[in-house]
């Protein structure tokens, strides 16, 4: 997910573009705002009742800005070749992912930042890619540029995609997909629903159980107003989505991830497969290999951490932080902070240099003038319940 909330609904820029459900954004009275291009829906009856809905049942969320790409091997070529060559651009073992898995990836740059994080799924035919709305289409040239003659790629941009999240969101989609309830977290499918192709994936955004659904853009309100029939399922905007997020210690790209951020500073080396690592089979050959494979084995300067302010205020994006509470010492900077429902506190998370990223660490915020206290923690803030 890339992009920033706005308060207002106009831009100075293009016209906003729509996804497939504005129509029933605007009649069931959502808050609709400007979100990498698109018009959002915020909330509809408020962020603190929409995130514990979330929490407690399911939530039905629209991400159809977020872009879907496909990849086909050419004629003479296999999906297996095709999976090979996508691996030029992510230090992530795509080769080995099986039929009907996912798993999540990055496209890294010359200098080991990361220029989008991603959702690869394999499928019977190659490989399926869910890019964030912001980078989609640098996404989508990137890696037509690696494909050579090995594979093709399909923009499917017109596809719809929503997410049905919450302890509830197996019941409710067995209802119309049986088949849901045998899918483990990041298990991935691909089904017909009416006469029209379904992708399904068990994963999501919110650090609960739930699933993405891809489908044509014509099909989607019918979908979208099936699932919201249910007693248990609500509509959600952007606003829950980010403080559900925050609270699984999620990164949003553009904000706690971005070029300037490698994945070993961010903590996401857990996505990086041995195989793909230093000594390994597959080790390098994408780019920033050498910078990347160097911290894996030396360390990095500052890491990613999860932070809780002393007291009730937030402790936004921006604000810098310091190792004392004069403000003598800079150490770092926070990249997402919000209240979060579920804890009725404070979080945020940011960047600390090296020996300040323990947990029960005590480091200090400014905030106008004040040092405030804030306790690095471990993430995620609150667990995952995911279905393994």
């Amino acid at each position: 997910m890339s992009g920033t909330l706005q308060s207002g609904s106009e831009t100075s820029g293009p016209p906003l573009l729509k996804t497939p459900l504005h129509d029933l954004h605007v009649s069931l009275g959502a808050r609709m705002v400007p979100f990498a291009g698109y018009a959002m829906p915020v909330q509809y009856t408020g962020v603190l009742e929409e995130h514990r809905h979330t929490r407690a049942k399911a939530g039905l969320f629209d991400v159809s800005h977020m872009g879907q790409i496909r990849l086909r091997p050419r004629a003479g070529h296999t999906p297996q070749e095709a999976a090979l060559a996508f691996e030029s651009l992510v230090p992530v073992n795509v080769a080995d992912l099986a039929e009907q898995r996912q798993r999540y990836a990055f496209l890294t740059d010359e200098a080991g930042g990361i220029l989008d994080d991603l959702m690869v799924a394999r499928t019977s035919d190659g490989l399926l890619i869910v890019a964030n709305a912001g980078c989609k289409e640098a996404d989508a040239e990137r890696i037509g540029q690696a494909a050579g003659d090995v594979f093709e790629v399909e923009r499917q941009f017109d596809r719809a995609l929503l997410a049905l999240q919450g302890p509830a969101a197996e019941t409710v989609l067995a209802e119309l997909f049986p088949s849901v309830a045998d899918m483990k977290f990041m298990d991935f499918r691909e089904v017909v629903w009416k006469g029209a192709p379904v992708t399904i994936s068990r994963s999501g955004y919110t650090g609960e159980d739930g699933f993405e659904i891809g489908l044509p853009a014509e099909r989607a309100e019918e979908l979208a107003r099936q699932l919201l029939a249910h007693p248990e399922v609500a509509p959600i905007g952007l606003g829950a989505r980010d403080s559900l997020r925050l609270e699984a210690g999620l990164c949003l790209y553009g904000h706690d991830i971005d070029p300037t951020t490698s994945p070993v500073e961010a903590g996401l080396q857990w996505a990086i497969q041995k195989t793909r690592r230093p000594g390994g089979a597959r080790a390098g050959g994408y780019p920033g290999a050498e910078v990347i494979g160097r911290q894996l084995v030396e360390g990095v300067a500052r890491q990613r951490v999860g932070l809780r302010p002393q007291g009730r205020a937030p402790v936004r994006e921006g604000v810098e932080l310091f190792a004392d509470g004069q403000g003598k010492r800079k150490i770092g900077r926070v990249t997402s902070g919000t209240f979060a429902p579920s804890l009725n506190a404070p979080v945020a998370m940011g960047y600390v240099e090296t020996g300040c990223e323990a947990p029960g660490t005590r480091i200090y915020a400014g905030l106008r003038g004040r040092y405030v206290p804030v306790e690095v923690c471990a993430l995620p803030f609150v667990p995952a319940r995911f279905k393994r």
